[in-house]
């Protein structure tokens, strides 16, 4: 009997080792095709269009197939998590359509075998995701950015487009029509070596690469006025029948010298969140320091009664304190700060997405009642459309509104989870 006992136990383990590495198997395909979808519609959408712009101002092929490189790995990072969802659904879809799935379960089997291969997968594609979303995204951006400012001074024309405003870094140009390099109505507005504004209007202009030394418009029919910051009533003016316009080089390629939270790894991003809290601290004492100062003299206005000059005062210390108080709050709504946290939870939250569809991708895919895998593809789909609609919101959230940005990052993943579970156990019930 033992014996006996001991032969069925093994033979029940080999049937659902064979059982799990099937159901692997076959979703680890249909994940490959779910990815492949996504990689193909977020490449062309991103990549190839870009490509295509940077191909039409003569750039070398190499280069821009180099960007391309850089940028793959961002189109990596946001295709796993939504082909974990419609490559599971597919999966469990076409199983459940053509009764595998029915077998299994009048064979003795639990929901456990179903479930327990999905959720290695999903744990294996989460891991792969972050990897990609933490190590090769940042990498990729940075080198990206690098390549392309090289390539902008090289090839300027990337740069001043028709009917478009390009800020620099002490500069802001405005062109009309464009053709080749020949520019129509160009107005510039920057800063003289004195630090008066000055405004400089041309008919056209001719656009030219000066090399090292940056950016070159040969202006034709030119018109300068300068004004000083205090005394607008103070200005100069001129007119030229040709003036030559440089932007340096290092104004050109100032925005490289930042670096964004995307660009970072969560580790870099956490670092960074604890100094912008360090900073925050040490701004919000003075700031309070100054408010409650404010408030004594106030209050101190206020008590000595219309007897005392300084009760003429109560007005102004009244506007100094509200103004103050403002400013404190303000500060305490740090944008940049917020930014970093809402990035910081996104790098989390995004590639173990992967994650947490497998439970709502399996309690749909049971559902399926025929065409399992072709229903599985278009509900995932429509699935990856809320996720990311709920994504956008939560940031729009967290930023304009001041939510949580944990709550706001990882609520549609909690969602995902809740959702299957509840499908889950009414499933079983039934």
């Amino acid at each position: 009997m033992a014996a006996a006992a001991n032969k069925t136990m093994g033979i029940s383990r080999s049937v659902s080792w064979t059982l799990f590495r099937y159901i692997v198997s076959e979703t680890l395909f249909s994940f490959l095709v779910a990815f492949l979808f996504f990689f193909f519609i977020f490449f062309v959408n991103q990549l190839l269009l870009l490509a295509q712009e940077i191909l039409t101002k003569r750039v070398p092929f190499t280069q821009v197939a180099l960007l391309v490189l850089y940028a793959i790995p961002s189109i990596i990072a946001l295709s796993s998590p939504f082909a974990s969802l419609v490559g599971t659904l597919m999966t469990v879809g076409r199983m459940t359509s053509d009764n595998e799935i029915l077998v299994m379960l009048s064979s003795g089997l639990s929901y456990r075998i179903i479930f327990s291969p999905a959720i290695v997968v999903g744990i294996i594609i989460s891991l792969l995701s972050f990897f990609a979303n933490d190590v090769l995204l940042p990498a990729g951006t940075v080198q990206f950015n690098r390549l392309y400012r090289r390539i902008l001074v090289s090839t300027p024309a990337l740069e001043l487009e028709a009917h478009s405003v390009k800020r620099f870094k002490e500069t802001v140009i405005v062109t009309g029509d464009v053709t080749g390099n020949a520019i129509d109505n160009v107005l510039i507005l920057d800063r003289t070596s004195d630090g008066e504004r000055r405004v400089i209007m041309a008919r056209n202009a001719e656009l030219k690469d000066g090399g090292k030394e940056g950016l070159s418009l040969d202006l034709d029919d030119a018109f300068v006025q300068s004004s000083k910051e205090t005394a607008r009533t103070d200005y100069d003016y001129a007119s030229s029948g040709y003036l030559r316009y440089w932007v340096p080089q290092e104004d050109m390629i100032q925005g490289g010298n930042t670096v964004t939270a995307r660009e970072m790894s969560s580790l870099d991003v956490y670092r960074e969140i604890r100094k912008k809290k360090a900073d925050l601290n040490v701004r919000l004492e003075e700031r309070r320091n100054k408010l409650t100062g404010q408030a004594l003299e106030l209050e101190s206005s206020l008590r000595k009664g219309p007897d005392n000059e300084e009760w003429n005062r109560r007005t102004g210390n009244l506007s100094n304190f509200a103004r103050e108080t403002q400013t404190l709050r303000a500060i305490q709504q740090d944008r940049s700060l917020l930014i970093f946290t809402i990035e910081f939870y996104k790098k989390f939250s995004m590639p173990f997405g992967a994650l947490s569809f497998v439970f709502l991708s399996v309690s749909l895919g049971l559902l399926a009642k025929k065409s399992g895998q072709t229903v599985g593809f278009i509900i995932g789909l429509m699935m990856s459309v809320v996720y990311w609609a709920m994504l956008l919101a939560g940031q729009t959230m967290g930023l304009r509104l001041g939510y949580s940005p944990f709550w706001t990052m990882w609520f549609p993943n909690i969602t995902a989870i809740s959702a299957g579970l509840i499908l889950t156990f009414i499933r079983i019930r039934k």
